[in-house]
């Protein structure tokens, strides 16, 4: 925790200290621009444009997010589109990265972001029980990985791993004092109203995920084509893999949400942007209720019958269409959202 609480306050700190001189500084003698929407992936292998897209690339080339702005508080520079409205960032992995990211956008002067909504749109690792590749969650739960951990060799037979919370002493049992929360729960209402926007798209599926389905078929959702789901999140600096960690997962979301949560998708930033949305909501520099969480599963994670973990993990990422998947149900979002900005800038949509 204090390296989170320093990652943030260096973050909050970073714009005050920069001189009068820099470009950054110039920029803000201009009228902060209301901004209706940001989203928020966490990586891009190449360029913004013109290669092999990651989860920023389509954003760019397809609102289009043209414009680009310095962004010495990240790890990438910002994009916008034409109307000056629409932000993307790409933050970096991992909790840190996406942390720090995001707060740092949160403190900078040339947006007004109090009415924003902020989609996370990003790829993740899917559990076979509840999607495939190329599925589509929208979370209403994030919940973090701070936790307790010992060698499963060396755990108690009955625990089936050495994850166990901060204050407990065994898994599965809720601790009695919480001194660290890692429980987000998002708007629901929200969330709800993004999955019945788009939950009757057909998304774009590939002959090689159709062939890899086959050997799923024991996973009655994992063996269909990929579909929306209202999923949640598990974000974990470790990238976990196989049948056992799959099973811990899933143990864990429900435990911190008190049996409601589902463990879908596991990723490396959401809890991060979460925290950070918490604490710039405090500072009413956002508002943390407009926060959405959409990831599309690239990989599954665990192995099928008849792999071992490791050979699992170490296969390369099937050529699916995770990425154009991502874009096709956020962008769905982003339009409504931004084409209909009267009807939702001062009450966020909730599904009926």
């Amino acid at each position: 925790m204090n390296r989170m609480r320093s990652i943030i306050a260096a973050a909050a700190l970073l714009f005050a200290a920069l001189p009068a001189s820099t470009p950054l500084h110039a920029q803000t003698a201009e009228k902060p621009w209301p901004i209706k929407v940001v989203v928020v992936t966490t990586f891009e292998p190449g360029e913004d444009t013109g290669d092999a897209p990651g989860e920023f690339q389509n954003w760019v080339e397809r609102e289009p997010l043209a414009g680009t702005l310095a962004f010495p508080g990240g790890v990438h520079p910002i994009r916008y589109n034409a109307t000056h409205d629409v932000l993307g960032i790409v933050t970096g992995m991992t909790l840190v990265n996406a942390t720090a990211s995001v707060m740092a956008l949160g403190v900078d002067p040339r947006f007004d972001l109090t009415h924003a909504y902020w989609l996370v749109d990003g790829i993740a690792g899917v559990d076979p029980a509840d999607g495939t590749v190329g599925t589509a969650a929208w979370a209403s739960y994030v919940v973090g990985d701070v936790s307790r951990s010992i060698d499963s060799r060396e755990a108690p037979a009955s625990w089936g791993y050495g994850l166990f919370p901060v204050g407990s002493t065994a898994p599965n049992v809720y601790p009695a004092h919480v001194s660290v929360e890692n429980n987000y729960e998002l708007n629901a209402g929200l969330a709800r109203w993004a999955y019945e926007l788009t939950r009757g798209m057909k998304l774009p599926d590939n002959a090689a995920m159709a062939a890899n389905r086959a050997a799923w078929k024991e996973y009655a959702l994992a063996s269909q084509p990929p579909s929306v789901v209202l999923g949640d999140s598990y974000a974990s600096d470790t990238y976990w893999h196989g049948a056992v960690l799959t099973q811990a997962a899933n143990d864990w979301v429900s435990l911190w949400t008190k049996g409601k949560g589902n463990f879908v998708m596991t990723n490396m930033e959401d809890s991060g942007v979460a925290e950070a949305l918490r604490r710039l909501d405090r500072m009413k520099r956002a508002d943390y209720s407009r926060l959405m969480v959409l990831r599309v599963g690239s990989n599954f994670s665990r192995q099928a019958t008849g792999k071992t973990a490791l050979e699992s993990v170490t296969t390369p990422y099937l050529r699916s269409t995770a990425f154009e998947v991502s874009w096709v149900v956020g962008s769905r979002v982003v339009h409504e959202l931004q084409g209909n900005w009267a009807r939702y800038e001062g009450q966020a949509p909730a599904a009926r």
